[in-house]
């Protein structure tokens, strides 16, 4: 499966964005699916992430602001960022898990996309 995010951008402290991962290849509906940024400098930390049943996970730094969905029929993974940080400035990647629930550890997704980038500015 390949996967391209999209959606970043610049904003300011407050501000809301959504990002879009496109799968293709493949029908996303049996992956697990992650969010992870990754700062300069800095590993790539997990977000967020949606099962293939839906179940949903987040880091909670992160926790009542961001809200991840998947659209199968759209082959597509959404994450609704509110009340952006600047430390939450980076790259953000989606990536697929072959695995039935939801994993924090970035080596459990196999498969990645391009990434995109989001700066809050303070």
């Amino acid at each position: 499966v390949q996967l391209q995010a999209s959606g970043g951008g610049l904003v300011q402290a407050g501000d809301s964005l959504r990002l879009s991962c496109a799968a293709s290849g493949r029908t996303v509906r049996p992956y697990t699916m992650g969010w992870f940024r990754q700062a300069p400098g800095k590993v790539r930390e997990f977000v967020a992430g949606i099962s293939r049943y839906g179940d949903t996970h987040y880091t909670d730094s992160v926790k009542g602001r961001f809200t991840i969905s998947r659209d199968n029929t759209k082959n597509t993974v959404y994450l609704q960022m509110t009340s952006l940080k600047p430390e939450e400035t980076g790259v953000y990647f989606c990536g697929a898990s072959d695995l039935g629930m939801v994993v924090t550890a970035a080596a459990r997704y196999p498969y990645w996309g391009h990434g995109t980038q989001v700066t809050v500015s303070s």
